[in-house]
């Protein structure tokens, strides 16, 4: 069960043009030569403020409520005018040789270069007598699709994206083998995109089948269980290009099966939704193949399920759950009983048993029931309920019978992030993956009967990790609330106050921040910093309440407790403000966006990345971005508006105030969190810069908003970001 659905060119800097006129300072109009001595010496990047690409202030006043509100860059909303494109060319011009100047980032680039090079796996998935798994050698951009039919033998590959384009920016977004595994659905995106197109190959013989799917992207295919197709889906074709394999973002989609053989055109109508504009339905086949499941998704809080019963020709679904008073997901089936996992009248999650026949609340059974832990998702293999919890913040597996009996709990290697199991019923293993900050993914293989796991592929890093420790703390936020924070550092760490910390965070959209493995966490590492994670709310961290205290006119809670993790950090005598730094992608962008506004005192860098940083406007982007609105709310709404103007970025940019050094990063093709986001906010905080501190912005090109990123991109981007915070913590250069 898925618990959720998987929803860098120089230019002279003066360009002489109606928005870019001639070169000037922020909002204090500074004359001072661009950023600064430059030099091979890698002299300081804000002795001398930089002198920004001047970028006109518009008129733009929106009415909100009786409120006026200026939007002076809305203009930049325009990613293809001629205008934003210059706009993007004299930013990048003056932040590219600035980072590439940087003491840390060669060290850095070659040492990300290397920490990267291992060989790493993915999680198996076993159809037929098939093994699919992906693998990435070391050296390779993206990650290969392999398919073995014996788990002590690497099988052959069977989809290469390294060669389906010549920067690597092809990737393999998603894969699912059709019961017999003889022919497997494989997603590409190309450039960054979520927009994904299916494909069909053989096992056997590598070749791909004639079909192509267009116009999908988040919801995967389910296949059905003859193999003779797939369902999916599907959004409607952009009305000035119906042939793009991208659909339109205005739009939702319709489920649809696709029969092999036959052109996409000819697909049939399985289901729309005709009584709501915003639902959007997601197909699952059972594994018997009777029913499927659809699946009405809007937004983290509430969802329905209808049924559609694949037995009878011309069958309409019914409703299953259509209240829309919690989340139900789809675990697995046994004939006419079906499994969810739902947070009905259960706010950290428990599993039921449904007749399809009697759907009634009051013939429900409650399989799995509510634990004092949050419960992340389940799996019905080999017969047993396998459910994945998170404890504290870090991932504690349990095994149950299907009457609800507990079997015990699931070894684990320690304290960190694990995933996987995915499976069927009549399946006797699966596979599953461990992880924690300084452990890359080991691969496990699971006998769900014996309740035995093995390791299958384990890492080994050209690095040593010993001498790394991950310590847990809690502490007090604003409130009186008690969050977690991990802490990674040196063994032989001084608590001496003046330790250079990376603080990260992301508090959002029900998600659990578990320990995890990242290289560049890592580097940092061995760069002499130390890392933190705290567990903020709006995580899915304790459950619904956790969830809901960070969201919509509570979402201040979230930038008070990033705070005080930093406060923490400092009282605690880990670092002090001028050697702390913050980080974040997007959800987490916004996080350093608003804590950086709100206490530029605290911290002597920010890395935003991909964020969301216009409150006020975001859902104006895309329909996928309007179902981000369970969590931040609509401006449209009163209430809503008036705790969004009061902590959005963009819109709490200060003139006069001296802003920490701030890296902004962004990419031209994220297509999930548009980039105007990111260049609203840069053109705000360079205008109100009152210091000289630089406020930087760079937009990497043939990117997204993270998956699929090549190897070699992800290295210069977090060159280019750790290079910017050592140099902002002033950290000395490793000399080897």
């Amino acid at each position: 069960m898925k618990h959720r659905p998987s929803y860098r060119l120089t230019l002279p800097l003066c360009l002489a043009t109606a928005l870019l006129a001639a070169c000037s300072g922020g909002a204090g109009g500074s004359d001072a030569s661009a950023g600064g001595s430059m030099g091979p010496s890698g002299a300081s990047l804000w002795e001398t403020p930089p002198v920004y690409p001047q970028t006109e202030r518009g008129n733009v006043v929106d009415n909100y409520h009786g409120t006026q509100v200026a939007d002076p860059y809305r203009w930049l909303e325009d990613l293809d005018s001629e205008a934003t494109r210059r706009w993007v060319e004299a930013q990048n011009a003056l932040s590219q040789p600035r980072l590439e100047a940087l003491p840390a980032r060669p060290w850095l680039k070659e040492r990300l270069t290397a920490l990267w090079n291992y060989e790493r796996f993915g999680i198996p998935r076993k159809a037929g007598k098939y093994y699919y798994f992906t693998r990435n050698d070391g050296t390779q951009n993206q990650s290969v699709l392999y398919v073995t039919d014996s788990l002590t033998s690497l099988g052959k590959p069977i989809f290469d994206p390294n060669t389906a384009s010549q920067d690597a920016t092809i990737a393999l977004s998603d894969f699912t083998p059709s019961p017999d595994g003889k022919v497997v659905a494989y997603a590409v995106s190309d450039g960054g995109t979520d927009w994904q197109i299916w494909k069909f190959r053989r096992a056997d013989t590598g070749e791909d089948l004639p079909d192509t799917l267009n116009h999908t992207k988040f919801w995967g295919v389910s296949w059905a269980r003859d193999g003779s197709g797939v369902y999916y889906s599907r959004y409607p074709a952009r009305k000035n290009a119906p042939e793009d394999s991208r659909g339109d973002d205005a739009g939702r989609p319709d489920v649809y099966f696709h029969k092999l053989g036959q052109p996409q055109n000819q697909d049939t109508l399985v289901y729309r939704v005709t009584n709501h504009p915003t639902h959007v339905p997601q197909g699952t086949v059972t594994e018997d193949g009777r029913y499927l499941i659809i699946t009405l998704n809007e937004g983290d809080l509430a969802n329905g399920v209808d049924v559609l019963d694949l037995r009878k020709s011309g069958a309409r679904a019914k409703p299953l759950f259509s209240k829309w008073d919690a989340l139900y997901y789809f675990v697995g089936s046994q004939g006419d009983e079906l499994y969810f996992y739902t947070t009905n009248a259960a706010e950290r999650g428990r599993v039921i048993r449904v007749n399809v026949n009697r759907p009634d609340p009051s013939a429900w059974r409650t399989v799995i029931p509510e634990a004092d832990i949050s419960l992340e998702s389940v799996h019905l293999v080999g017969g047993r309920l396998i459910a994945n919890y998170v404890k504290d913040a870090h991932g504690l597996v349990r095994l149950y019978e299907t009457n609800g009996r507990l079997v015990g709990e699931v070894p684990l290697p320690g304290i960190g992030t694990v995933s996987g199991f995915e499976g069927e019923s009549a399946d006797q293993e699966t596979f599953f993956s461990y992880a924690d900050y300084v452990t890359p993914a080991a691969i496990y293989h699971y006998d769900p009967r014996a309740n035995k796991a093995d390791e299958w592929r384990t890492p080994h890093l050209p690095a040593k990790t010993d001498v790394y420790v991950t310590e847990q703390v809690f502490y007090q936020s604003k409130d009186g609330t008690r969050v977690p924070m991990f802490i990674t550092h040196r063994r032989d760490m001084k608590k001496d106050g003046n330790q250079p910390v990376l603080l990260y965070g992301y508090g959002g959209f029900n998600i659990s921040a578990t320990p995890t493995f990242r290289a560049q966490v890592l580097a940092w590492l061995e760069l002499g910093g130390v890392f933190a994670e705290a567990n903020l709310r709006g995580g899915g961290e304790y459950g619904k309440a956790w969830h809901l205290a960070g969201t919509r006119n509570h979402k201040q809670n979230v930038f008070d407790d990033f705070i005080a993790a930093a406060e923490y950090l400092i009282a605690e005598r880990y670092t002090n403000p001028k050697r702390l730094a913050i980080h974040g992608r997007s959800n987490g962008g916004l996080l350093v966006g608003a804590t950086l506004v709100q206490r530029p005192d605290l911290f002597a860098a920010a890395l935003p990345a991909v964020g969301v940083l216009d409150m006020l406007r975001y859902h104006t982007a895309s329909a996928n971005a309007r179902q981000w609105s369970t969590d931040y709310g609509l401006s449209e709404n009163p209430e809503d508006f008036k705790a969004q103007y009061a902590y959005s970025p963009y819109h709490n940019a200060k003139p006069g105030k001296c802003y920490p050094p701030t890296l902004i990063t962004t990419a031209d093709h994220d297509d999930r969190v548009v980039p105007w986001h990111s260049y609203k906010f840069a053109a705000a905080l360079q205008y109100a810069q009152s210091c000289p501190n630089p406020i930087l912005i760079r937009v990497e090109t043939r990117a997204g908003h993270g998956a699929g990123k090549p190897v070699w991109m992800q290295i210069e981007d977090f060159a280019d970001q750790l290079a910017f915070v050592a140099h902002a913590l002033q950290m000395p250069v490793p000399t080897s």
